[in-house]
């Protein structure tokens, strides 16, 4: 069974937070995740955007994802997100 990483980010300091974007793609397809959803076009149908946008990460099982987010190589890159992005990020399971 996959999950999916959701992340919901505003990003104050963009030209900062490039330099997160450009380590984090090959750490996640390290750890087996996969881009599902990377920006692009939005149609709100309520609430409100954040400010730079949603991601969304496929990984092959529920424990792969919290795997690769707690690891100590994404803690890493993680910190160059520190300070400079505020994100709201979860997993979550596929259904059957």
């Amino acid at each position: 069974m996959t999950a999916f990483v959701i992340y919901l980010g505003d990003v104050p300091d963009a030209p900062a937070y490039e330099v997160y974007e450009n380590h984090v793609e090959p750490n996640i397809l390290a750890a087996g995740g996969t881009d599902v959803v990377r920006g692009g076009d939005v149609d709100l149908l309520k609430g409100d955007l954040p400010a730079r946008g949603t991601v969304m990460l496929e990984f092959p099982s529920p424990e792969a994802a919290p795997t690769w987010y707690r690891s100590e190589e994404y803690a890493e890159i993680r910190r160059l997100r520190d300070g400079v992005a505020r994100a709201s990020v979860y997993v979550v399971d596929r259904l059957g």
